[in-house]
Formats: C-alpha cells, structure tokens, sequence
C-alpha cells in the first residue's frame, strides 16, 4: 500500500506548489479550514496564486494570511465580506476577484472532479457574473454556461482519514471539502487523526481515499468558528 502519511503539513507540499498555480481551498468562512496547510503554503514563498475558496479567510487568519503577504494574485470566491485587506485589495486593482455564486463555485468543481468541462445554469443571468459568457436558451428560459475547475492541488481539511486516505468531515465542517478534494489533480488533507484501513466503516466514508494523495496530521487545530456549546437539561 502506498503511504500517503506525510509528517508534516511542509513534507506534504514539497515538490508540488509552485508559482502560477492554480489551487483549490476547502472551507466556508472559517468552517473547515487547512490551517496547517495554508500556513505551510505561506511559508513556501510561493506566488501569483489563483485561489478557489469560497472566501479568503479572515484578515490574519486562513488564507488571510496569503493576503497579507501579496501570494495571491486573484480570487475565485463568493464572499468577500469579513476581510478587509480583500476588500481593500479588490478595490483599489491589487487582487483580480472572479465573483462566483456559492452553488456554482460547488459546481464547477464537482464538474471538475467529474470530468465534465462544462454546464448550462440560470444563476447568474442578467448579472456580471454572466458577463462575457456564452448564453443558450431552454425550454424558454436564458443559461449561462460555466467552465468547470480543475486546480492543479487541493489543500482540505477533515476529521479523520484512514490510512488510505478515506475520509470523514465533521458535520458542517464538510461544506466545499468534498468538492474540491475531487477536482484536484493533486489532493492534500489535513486530519485531526488517522485510524487504521478498514476502521472508518464504509457507510461513514464520506470520501473515498482514491481522490487522497497526500495525509498530514494536525491534532490541535485553532479552528475559530468551530466550537461545541452545552447547555445544562432539566431533570
């Protein structure tokens, strides 16, 4: 069996990011995010990034950081709100952002992850998203056709992969995980564990390890936004 164990979130990205890429990030706002990935890429140095993401993180935080340090040049993404050195970048012409309904950034890469280049939707129609993009009619009705996504890696972040690589996300922590793991043509997880083959039964497979290349362990992730609340039953 091929070990996709790497020992740290910096081993996992040797030799597979480069200048000029384009790369696919997993998470909604701060839900679900590859801390240490994103963290490793800043370190690497690497820039003028094409960033699929349905944000940028928050400033400081997540791809927020890649910000701050100029490593991206543009965003494919459904939100800016909630950063404001995105929405300062933008603004003022330092960062080109491709403004993509949630749904269909979705779409794209699972028609990525698919091998289906291209689809007809109404979302966005009439709009700029539809701006400069071949139109057709159905049934009466005017779509847009949107190109699928295929980056070259995909950094996302589960609960727990086996040593094959299959995975389970956590609740809502799945969000865009999924999708962008399946569209990568190289895909890196970041795990809070890992558990032996054949231990994640396979009804909770959430992701089958054939999408997985590569596996880091980040045990103590910060995770801001996820966070368990009690509160005390009446007896």
């Amino acid at each position: 069996m091929v070990n996709k164990v790497y020992p740290s979130a910096a081993a996992a990205l040797e030799g597979i990011v480069q200048d000029g890429q384009l790369l696919a990030v997993g998470g909604f706002g701060l839900c679900g995010i590859p801390e240490a990935l994103i963290d490793a890429l800043k370190d690497t140095g690497v820039k003028d990034l094409t960033v699929i993401s349905n944000n940028a993180g928050v400033d400081g935080f997540g791809l927020g950081k890649l910000l701050e340090t100029r490593q991206i040049k543009k965003m494919i993404s459904s939100y800016v709100g909630e950063n404001k050195d995105f929405e300062r970048q933008d603004l003022s012409g330092e960062l080109e952002l491709e403004f993509t309904p949630p749904g269909t950034l979705a779409e794209k890469l699972r028609a990525g992850g698919a091998g289906i280049p291209a689809f007809f939707t109404k979302t966005g129609v009439g709009t700029l998203v539809a701006e400069g993009k071949e139109l057709r009619e159905f049934d009466g009705e005017t779509y847009v056709m949107e190109r699928a996504l295929v980056p070259e890696v995909a950094l996302v972040k589960a609960d727990v992969a086996d040593r094959s690589g299959n995975l389970r996300f956590n609740l809502t922590a799945r969000n865009f995980n999924p999708a962008a793991a399946m569209a990568g043509k190289i895909c890196v997880v970041e795990v809070e564990r890992i558990v032996a083959t054949g231990e994640i039964a396979p009804d909770d497979v959430h992701l089958a390890g054939i999408y997985v290349h590569r596996i880091v362990v980040n045990p103590t992730p910060e995770k801001r936004i996820e966070k368990r609340t009690t509160r005390a039953r009446k007896v």
